[in-house]
């Protein structure tokens, strides 16, 4: 149904969906607990970013960061308002697992807010089988963010 594809970030949707992200980030969480990447941290050498499509409209968007210590952070999971609850997400997270696994990856982790605007996120990745756990990489634990991880070993 989607067509998930590695993205350069050269095309205008994809900007606009991000910029959309970035936006939403910092409508829903207190500025000193906004990790979001920015256009030139998702160009880092280290961070693979991924697009859905449907019939070539953007549906969602999602990235991989690699970390020093061999684990993996999930980043930049948003989704199109086009296509909210209609399995863009789900396809992206599968595809962002299957190909941290291909690559070897121990653990992949994420960091989120707290509130209503993430209820949906950390549903969908509490089903695909993460699990609450400490900061990892440079996080250190405030009272906004969450760290889940996924063990793929």
């Amino acid at each position: 149904m989607f067509d998930i594809r590695e993205d350069d970030l050269s095309r205008e949707d994809t900007r606009q969906l991000l910029a959309l992200h970035l936006a939403g980030m910092h409508a829903n969480s207190p500025p000193e607990s906004v990790f979001a990447l920015d256009l030139s941290g998702l160009k880092a050498p280290e961070v693979t970013v991924w697009t859905a499509r449907h019939g070539g409209r953007l549906a969602s968007i999602g990235a991989l960061k690699m970390l020093p210590d061999g684990g993996a952070e999930l980043k930049s999971m948003r989704t199109h308002p086009d296509y909210l609850r209609q399995g863009a997400a789900a396809c992206m997270l599968d595809a962002i697992i299957a190909e941290a696994a291909r690559r070897g990856v121990v653990r992949l982790s994420l960091e989120t807010g707290t509130g209503p605007a993430f209820d949906p996120a950390l549903a969908l990745y509490r089903r695909r089988g993460f699990r609450d756990g400490p900061p990892f990489a440079a996080y250190e634990q405030n009272a906004f963010s969450q760290f889940l991880h996924l063990d793929l070993n």
